[in-house]
């Protein structure tokens, strides 16, 4: 299936950019407020668009049409920030698992909104890609009683309902308009947001001082890092216009799989540059993670 091999494009690079991401937090932005890490994305988007306007057809849009699209794309940066802001609060491992409340409420807007029906395998395959990339991100270590975060919980629920309706409002407009159009006001809206921050003097001074302080390392990485992350939400999109939303959603969910995989590549042939916990209790936990993820990716494809 065409849509399967995109919507796997997604997770693959989008894990590849967690660990440039994990790098650049903490080598440059660790007590940095998560805006200013967003700027990096909007300037991406903004050199984007006039590549993307090339493939643009010469049919004119409603005021209204367009003022959605880009909203769509202020939705997905504003689950970016929201995001960015839980992984302040708390660690990543348990930040990630909230992730998966994301396909849940992809189903339910293609249900409702889309009238997407999935069948009975398709259910199944999703709910274990979603089950296993929720092992792959517990973290067994430590000892430490669970405990209920309500700020972590706010923050990750409203990040994975951003995410599911800009998702929504992309296939609405990609099917019935144009995917090239749709992606060029998306990403417009993700430029404005990720701009506005520049208003502000102290989060524009921020900004300037890290490009100052490591202009080099700062912009070349950035760069790499957009890119794959370009690359890996351009698949991602254009799956969504061949399947339905909430299977798009629950392959995305594999990422989690995607950087454990290469965080253990990392860990054995460049330590330095990541570090993942290879303790029998996690290779076996997260190996059975992997092995759910695939199982489900072959119900989904069947």
């Amino acid at each position: 299936m065409r849509w399967l091999l995109f919507a796997l494009s997604g997770p693959v690079l989008w894990a590849i950019s967690t660990h440039l991401d994990k790098f650049l937090v903490e080598r440059y932005f660790k007590r940095t407020y998560p805006a200013v890490l967003l700027m990096f994305t909007a300037i991406t988007n903004l050199l984007a668009l006039p590549l993307i306007w090339a493939c643009l057809p010469t049919a004119a849009i409603a005021l209204d049409t367009l003022v959605l699209m880009m909203f769509s794309g202020i939705l997905l940066m504003g689950a970016m920030l929201l995001y960015l802001r839980a992984l302040q609060v708390e660690e990543a491992s348990v930040v990630a698992p909230f992730f998966q409340a994301a396909p849940l409420f992809g189903y339910a807007f293609g249900y409702f909104v889309l009238g997407e029906v999935l069948t009975l395998m398709q259910l199944l395959g999703a709910a274990l890609i979603m089950l296993g990339a929720l092992a792959a991100s517990l973290n067994s270590g430590g000892g430490v009683r669970p405990r209920f975060n309500t700020r972590l919980a706010v923050l990750m629920v409203a990040c994975a309902i951003a995410v599911a309706l800009s998702a929504l409002i992309f296939k609405l407009f990609a099917i019935h308009d144009e995917f090239w159009t749709t992606t060029f006001w998306m990403f417009a809206g993700q430029a404005t947001f990720g701009c506005a921050p520049l208003a502000m003097p102290s989060l524009r001074r921020e900004f300037w001082r890290i490009l100052r302080s490591s202009t080099g390392a700062v912009i070349a990485i950035n760069a790499a890092n957009e890119l794959i992350n370009l690359g890996g939400g351009l698949g991602t999109r254009y799956a969504l216009v061949l399947a339905p939303m909430s299977l798009v959603q629950a392959i995305g969910g594999t990422t989690t799989v995607f950087v454990f995989v290469f965080g253990v590549a990392l860990s054995i042939l460049s330590p330095t540059l990541g570090r993942e916990d290879l303790s029998p209790n996690a290779l076996v936990r997260k190996g059975t993670a992997a092995v759910l993820v695939t199982i489900g990716i072959v119900l989904i494809s069947g």
